[in-house]
């Protein structure tokens, strides 16, 4: 679901068509910026990204006409919904048909917003040249201008002076969606599991941040460096785990959608790609605890902490339950 950021702008991952009628979707990071007048998108969560890492596409919100549902125009590509920018059709993909509705709208709303008053012939006609924002025109970037249907779409090329960084973005943007790192993951095959996807997690020495593939059993919540490797690069035994909840330090460490995973020996943080994935993730995990404990001694426990008043068991106004287990 697109969600605000720390700077009041509209996040949210969505699988795009960027070649025009090829019908392959790759997943990317969309920014709406209504201040900057923009929809830009990332291969990944900038967080996640090096440090001055460009984006590879921009739209600017003046170009777009209408947003809307593409059921009909693409019945094959689920949840899809297409932006109209001139004579250039942007077909997307949500995550699910709430996520589809609420793209939408907030594509629609910020268009009516960012419309100009009174139309100046001069600054229209230098805004026909791009529909691309540099971000840093410090960097020396080349681009390639493309005419398609009418509508001037300007791509990144080459970088120069840092071959190395741009050229590993272009292997990237030729990355399929199945061996992308950061797709949606695909359906476990383990009859097991009970959640699984891909979230961000501090690591334990270096403080840096990973994606990695998450599984969550019933007996414990593992990693790995990918949904294609069958080794985890590590396992917590639910028994273990004392506490999970939202991460109260998400400011100080700058992440959105951040929570934790305490255990005796190390607090697990990890970041999800949304609030309603990290609130699944944080409900699912205290579950998994709870239902470990069998269904007579999870219903005696409830009972017992309940009766005590235990402070182990708190509720938020976020209706997410927070559950504290003692070994």
């Amino acid at each position: 679901m697109p969600y605000v950021d720390r700077q009041n702008r509209i996040c949210g991952f969505l699988d795009i068509e960027e070649n025009e009628n090829s019908g392959k979707f790759l997943r990317r990071y969309f920014i709406l910026d209504s201040c900057e007048g923009s929809l830009v998108w990332y291969m990944d969560n900038p967080q996640n990204l090096p440090i001055g890492t460009d984006f590879i596409g921009s739209l600017k919100l003046t170009y777009i006409s209408k947003v809307s549902d593409a059921t009909k125009q693409r019945p094959k590509a689920e949840f899809c919904f297409v932006i109209n920018a001139g004579m250039r059709k942007f077909f997307l993909q949500a995550n699910d048909q709430q996520d589809l509705v609420e793209w939408v709208n907030v594509l629609n709303k910020a268009t009516k917003i960012t419309v100009p008053k009174s139309c100046d012939p001069q600054q229209n006609s230098e805004n026909q040249k791009t529909l691309v924002d540099v971000l840093n025109p410090k960097r020396q970037v080349s681009y390639r201008t493309d005419i398609i249907g009418g509508v001037p779409i300007v791509t990144q090329t080459q970088q120069e002076g840092c071959g190395g960084q741009n050229s590993t973005d272009r292997e990237a943007l030729k990355t399929s969606h199945s061996q992308a790192p950061y797709v949606l993951s695909k359906p476990t095959q383990d009859p097991a599991a009970i959640k699984a996807g891909y979230c961000v997690k501090q690591g334990a020495v270096m403080k840096t941040w990973k994606r990695r593939y998450f599984l969550l059993d019933e007996n414990s919540v593992s990693y790995f460096k990918s949904d294609l490797d069958k080794d985890p690069l590590r396992i917590i035994p639910l028994k273990e785990v004392h506490k999970v909840q939202e991460c109260k330090q998400s400011d100080i460490l700058m992440r959105d959608n951040l929570f934790e995973v305490v255990t005796a020996s190390r607090t697990f943080y990890i970041q999800a790609e949304s609030p309603e994935d990290m609130h699944s993730w944080i409900k699912a995990v205290s579950g998994a605890i709870v239902a470990q404990r069998g269904p007579g001694r999870s219903a005696a426990y409830m009972r017992q902490a309940r009766r005590l008043s235990n402070p182990c068991i708190q509720r938020v106004k976020s209706d997410t339950e927070i559950l504290t287990f003692t070994n």
